[in-house]
């Protein structure tokens, strides 16, 4: 592996921006120094003018490997990430089969160690008879347990009490909740079903999955944590009433029940599905813009902890059909870095708070071992981006499997120029660099 010495970037990195350069030695970050002298063979990179981070780590992604595949494969997503300077992802067990037992959790690592270019980590699944097997999952290797609190695409819904406790009094480690309450969601679908018919308009899903469908079941969680002491994530916030859950008073080190915000929910409203339709259909729903806007003030004041994008691509025709026949979900990792670029240069959050959402906060909630930081002796997972090179999200550049974005037709103004991975260069100018694959994740637990 060639050494390769970042020089002149504006660093942002632990709340702080500096101009520094970077040495890099094999995977890992060497020194961080304003000026570094090297001998012998290296590679020098000119980064002035760019933005050097750590590598996004994406806690929640569906990449849709095994049984999905027409939708997106652990090979295509996985670079789709890396060209969005996505380095680390987390990745949900609704494939098919859903990951319910050690031996299919260990099929997808094994798979993904053949062909992810990004580090990974796979979520054991939870589901209402497979207690024993989730107790048998090894925390040092695995991020997390994950728990649909209510049904989303595909079928692991949890809705058995005693085996909710169960779970919540015996699992030592993170457990990730998706939160809706089922039987609001039912009563609210069968409604608009009454009013009309199998025409639902898609502009109803935020009050089919209405506040207190997400309330409801989040509280629930939140309580059951706070009974018996568990390390509860809840994923996906999507309503500002949610948001007062959260307490902002003690360090992210030290939470026991932390949560995040997706990209969609932070950036989209349900004004917008007049115009985005299906495309803008994700579970939970995206809502009012004062639930977003309430989202981003829980973000900014730490009451939410991570930004994160449930990337969940379909095929753009499972995008065409009515409100019942579309699947909810879409593909965001290429885009997410970009996008938050945006709320940066709005004014919304500086660049220093969203590199510690994307970046800081996922390795110190899920325990990342020497990852999430540029620190010297720390893997060299290394995103540059160029914050003035506009560029329009087109089909011609889109990397997802399923070929489509919500963003298509929007100009961004940052791009991501390069993305390292274990110290080696992956994406540069637009080009994927194939070689050397990403690594399994560990955790301090």
């Amino acid at each position: 592996m060639t050494n390769t010495l970042i020089r002149s970037a504006k660093i942002v990195n632990e709340g702080r921006s500096f101009v520094a350069d970077v040495l890099i030695k094999n995977d890992r970050i060497a020194k961080i120094s304003p000026s570094i002298s090297v001998q012998g063979r290296v590679h020098e990179m000119d980064a002035e003018g760019l933005v050097l981070m750590p590598g996004v780590i994406d806690d929640q992604v569906h990449f849709r490997e095994p049984g999905l595949t027409h939708k997106g494969d652990l090979f295509t997503e996985s670079r789709a990430a890396v060209a969005g300077g996505i380095t680390s992802y987390m990745e949900m067990p609704n494939t098919i089969p859903n990951a319910l037992t050690q031996k299919l959790l260990q099929e997808k690592y094994d798979r993904a160690a053949q062909v992810s270019l990004a580090n990974y980590s796979f979520f054991m699944g939870a589901g209402n008879d497979n207690l024993e097997e989730v107790l048998r999952t090894d925390p040092r290797n695995v991020c997390g347990v994950k728990i649909f609190m209510g049904s989303s695409t595909g079928n692991m819904l949890v809705d058995n009490e005693a085996t909710l406790e169960g779970i919540f009094s015996k699992c030592p480690m993170l457990i990730a909740t998706h939160c809706e309450d089922e039987a609001t969601v039912r009563r609210n679908t069968e409604r608009f079903r009454a009013e009309y018919g199998e025409n639902v308009p898609m502009s109803a899903h935020p009050i089919i999955r209405d506040v207190e469908a997400c309330y409801l079941s989040s509280s629930k969680a939140a309580a059951l944590a706070k009974k018996h002491g568990t390390r509860l994530h809840i994923l996906h916030i999507s309503t500002e009433k949610e948001t007062h859950l959260f307490d902002n008073t003690i360090p992210l080190e030290k939470k026991r029940i932390t949560s995040e915000a997706c990209i969609h929910h932070l950036t989209f409203t349900d004004a917008m599905y007049a115009t985005k339709g299906a495309l803008l259909k994700w579970n939970p729903a995206v809502k009012t813009e004062a639930d977003r806007q309430g989202v981003f003030k829980a973000l900014l004041d730490d009451r939410i902890d991570i930004i994160a994008t449930d990337h969940a691509p379909h095929t753009w025709d499972e995008k065409q059909g009515g409100y019942f026949q579309t699947p909810s979900g879409g593909p965001l990792v290429q885009h997410a870095l970009p996008a938050m670029m945006e709320h940066v240069r709005n004014g919304a959050i500086s660049i220093e708070r969203m590199v510690e959402k994307m970046c800081h906060a996922p390795a110190i909630c899920f325990g990342l071992e020497e990852r999430g930081f540029l620190r010297e002796d720390y893997f060299a997972d290394l995103v540059l981006v160029n914050p003035n090179n506009p560029w329009t999200v087109s089909k011609e550049n889109i990397r997802y499997k399923c070929g489509w974005s919500i963003f298509e037709g929007t100009t961004f103004q940052s791009s991501i120029a390069h993305t390292f991975v274990n110290g080696r260069l992956a994406y540069s100018d637009g080009e994927l660099i194939e070689g050397e694959l990403g690594k399994r994740l560990t955790f301090q637990k």
